[in-house]
């Protein structure tokens, strides 16, 4: 093993309870944030570099991590978006044919602190009995009394808007610039692997910051409207509400995945809350109402919509439903070109039964054309 005696490292939960492990690489130090797991065999490279992610610290469900290296077109984003790694065994030796890199590599080029020989376990056993909650991973074990005091200190991530230290600075383009059908979306945290599937689509993206506004974006002369999943607490985000009820309120065809789901429901009066845990994985179970068909999906998320609030609204319909729990996974106005899905039917990771979803967009820029001609 490359790494014989490494540092003792701990979780230390907001609660009090500590869960220990080792420091992977040796690498020191402690990183703060908000507690989750992903249950994903697969795809953590991007699952660590989805800005959705945010200031979490991840747990990891899946015993091997690394095992498999990482590659430079698996990443969602430009960098690693999670706070810190809690892993049960990490590997530094990778075996994959094509591999770029070793994740041991990938995460110190990302400064990132990841722990490993931890119980996770019963770590995810104690998170989801208790819920999510802030904590901290460090190797300072002897310095609990200055830890608690810091991680205290931290912000809860109900009210905590983080869409703006993710999103772009500048607007950007994507894709090609003769595609048939032109897309104006907001950057709240977006996903590479959805512009992917515009563009294949054959969309032209031009992409904006989450503080763009709707004249900045109508500007772009778009056929249709998207608003991206991100992380962080969707209420405070009021600029971007708006823009989604005055996109809403023009008739234009609008899409909002995730982060952008939730928007979309705050623009028509039905509030989100924070979940308990929370779903996060790529076999989450849904049912399209519409269809009546089951679709395995791939989620990510702490916060959702009111179902109460959803059904009593005579404008909306809830397409979509989690198998596990009853929560609202799709609206769709009833009067308006506009629907959204909580869940990430890009994928990346995880399976391509909701990639139908991107062809229903442009079903609707293609009949909004036909109504205007």
């Amino acid at each position: 093993m490359k790494y014989q005696t490494r540092k003792k490292a701990m979780i230390l939960l907001a609660d009090g309870t500590i869960f220990y492990g080792k420091s992977v690489a040796n690498k020191e130090g402690s990183a703060f944030g908000e507690v989750c797991f992903n249950t994903g065999m697969t795809g953590y490279q991007e699952i660590f570099t989805d800005p959705s992610y945010f200031g979490q610290l991840m747990v990891t469900t899946n015993a091997h991590i690394g095992n498999y290296g990482v590659k430079n077109d698996e990443e969602e984003s430009d960098s690693v978006k999670i706070a810190g790694l809690i892993c049960k065994n990490f590997s530094y030796v990778p075996s994959r044919t094509g591999k770029s890199d070793s994740l041991e590599n990938f995460l110190a080029e990302n400064n990132l602190l990841a722990i490993s020989d931890v119980d996770t376990r019963a770590l995810v056993s104690y998170i989801r009995d208790h819920g999510a909650m802030n904590a901290v991973i460090s190797t300072e074990v002897d310095k609990i009394d200055d830890l608690k005091v810091q991680l205290a200190n931290t912000p809860n991530m109900k009210g905590l808007e983080l869409a703006s230290k993710v999103s772009v600075k500048e607007p950007y383009f994507y894709g090609n610039e003769d595609a048939t059908y032109k897309i104006a979306a907001m950057d709240l945290g977006i996903k590479k692997n959805i512009l992917r599937n515009l563009a294949k689509r054959d969309c032209y993206i031009k992409v904006f910051p989450y503080n763009a506004t709707f004249d900045e974006m109508k500007a772009f002369n778009p056929d249709g409207y998207f608003l991206s999943n991100g992380p962080g607490d969707p209420e405070p985000l009021t600029s971007v509400i708006e823009i989604a009820k005055t996109i809403i309120d023009k008739d234009l065809p609008l899409f909002g995945i995730c982060l952008g789901h939730q928007v979309i429901a705050l623009s028509q009066g039905i509030s989100t809350f924070k979940m308990y845990n929370g779903h996060r994985g790529i076999n989450h179970p849904v049912i399209n109402h519409s269809t009546g068909k089951g679709e395995i999906t791939s989620q990510n998320h702490g916060f959702a919509i009111n179902r109460k609030e959803a059904e009593a609204n005579p404008d909306i319909e809830i397409t979509h439903t989690h198998l596990n729990d009853n929560e609202v996974m799709g609206i769709k106005h009833l009067k308006k070109n506009c629907f959204s899905v909580q869940y990430h039917p890009e994928a990346g990771p995880g399976p391509n039964d909701a990639t139908y979803l991107f062809d229903q967009f442009i079903e609707n820029i293609k009949q909004q054309k036909l109504e205007t001609v």
